[in-house]
């Protein structure tokens, strides 16, 4: 451990980080990136803590566009932060540069390390405990569009390329019921069918962005709670974390991705679907939230095809466990040998559940017009 701390040290070093490095902490339960808390030392007996991280290159292939990405974001929050008179330093995450002004090092193994400045008197939760917290983080996301609603989204880098693009997850997974490695297509043929009678969907937001029927914006991709940090005096949300996915999307997948798991009765790999619902009151409470923090930075066709943006996603979603499942479960961490096909059911269920209540889903939505 001790040659560890040193090497640790020696990165954290060439980062332009105010006072003298005291500790270096293994920190948070995050399953991309190796993440630890830097704690130094100030005059008069202050610290100042920040965050230093390997980014992982299995899952981002080029770190150099991923952190244009965050700098140009964070660099762009910062600025409208201060002019709305708020605080920059705890609003947005600060990227830390390097003594030499670049945002990230490289080490002579090859691995990638960037600093972020902590952000204090705050915490992310990892579970929805009471329903004013999923609000909160609808209100949280909801504000990082309208603050980024004018950002050139079309120059940001896909750091995953294709990720909600539902036509090529469509494709991807009609090749894996071709291919069918596993021989396991006979098995999931109610399964495969769900997906086929839905292919017409898969198009919907792809065409409309592609027409520009709907805005291209940019969207974070990964709208968890915990990627939110609430405030301890308050239980606000200030700010919102976590921008390695940060790419050019629909604000619709943001917000769907946010329904699919924060409105779901039922855990995501539940086996007894009868507990597999869309909850019409957290649905109507994220809508609200979400559609107040974009602060009328929506259009009307982009708050009209919110329901889709849920539907849509947790569709994408069972498809990409359905995938993984034929394909051999190499994607998705499996804990039992059916988990990716449980998690695709419960996804199905959810979809139809949300089918089953689309009138009420649209009434909730445009009643926000």
């Amino acid at each position: 451990m001790g040659k560890e701390k040193a090497e640790l040290i020696h990165i954290a070093e060439r980062f332009a980080m105010e006072g003298e490095i005291g500790s270096i902490e293994a920190h948070g339960n995050g399953h991309i990136n190796d993440t630890f808390l830097v704690t130094c030392q100030m005059a008069e007996g202050k610290t100042r803590r920040y965050i230093l991280q390997r980014m992982n290159q299995e899952v981002f292939k080029n770190p150099k566009e991923l952190m244009e990405n965050v700098t140009g974001v964070t660099t762009f929050l910062q600025n409208k932060i201060r002019e709305n008179g708020g605080d920059p330093e705890r609003e947005a995450l600060n990227v830390i540069l390097l003594k030499d002004g670049g945002s990230y090092w490289q080490e002579e193994d090859n691995t990638f390390w960037r600093v972020y400045r902590f952000v204090e008197g705050a915490d992310s939760l990892d579970v929805v405990e009471r329903p004013e917290e999923f609000y909160e983080s609808a209100l949280a996301f909801g504000r990082f569009q309208k603050l980024l609603a004018d950002y050139p989204a079309e120059s940001l880098h896909e750091t995953i390329p294709n990720f909600h693009n539902t036509i090529d997850r469509v494709e991807k997974f009609q090749k894996a019921v071709e291919a069918d490695v596993m021989k396991r297509a006979a098995d999931v043929r109610e399964e495969i069918r769900f997906v086929l009678d839905r292919e017409a969907d898969c198009h919907i937001l792809c065409d409309m962005l592609a027409a520009g029927e709907i805005p291209l914006r940019v969207t974070h991709n990964d709208t968890k709670l915990n990627n939110i940090m609430l405030d301890h005096k308050t239980g606000k949300g200030i700010c919102v974390i976590d921008l390695d996915t940060v790419m050019p999307g629909s604000a619709l997948y943001d917000y769907g991705d946010s329904i699919r798991f924060g409105a779901n009765t039922g855990a995501e790999d539940e086996k007894d679907l009868s507990k597999i619902s869309c909850d019409l009151e957290l649905f109507a409470l994220y809508t609200k939230g979400f559609i107040e923090g974009c602060g009328g930075s929506l259009t009307e066709k982009e708050i009209r095809m919110l329901p889709m943006g849920a539907k849509l996603m947790t569709l994408e979603c069972g498809m990409r466990f359905l995938t993984d499942y034929l394909e051999g479960d190499h994607y998705f961490k499996i804990h039992r040998p059916e988990h990716n096909l449980d998690r695709t059911r419960t996804q199905f269920r959810l979809v139809k559940d949300m089918e089953d209540k689309w009138e009420k889903m649209q009434e909730i939505a445009e009643s926000c017009l």
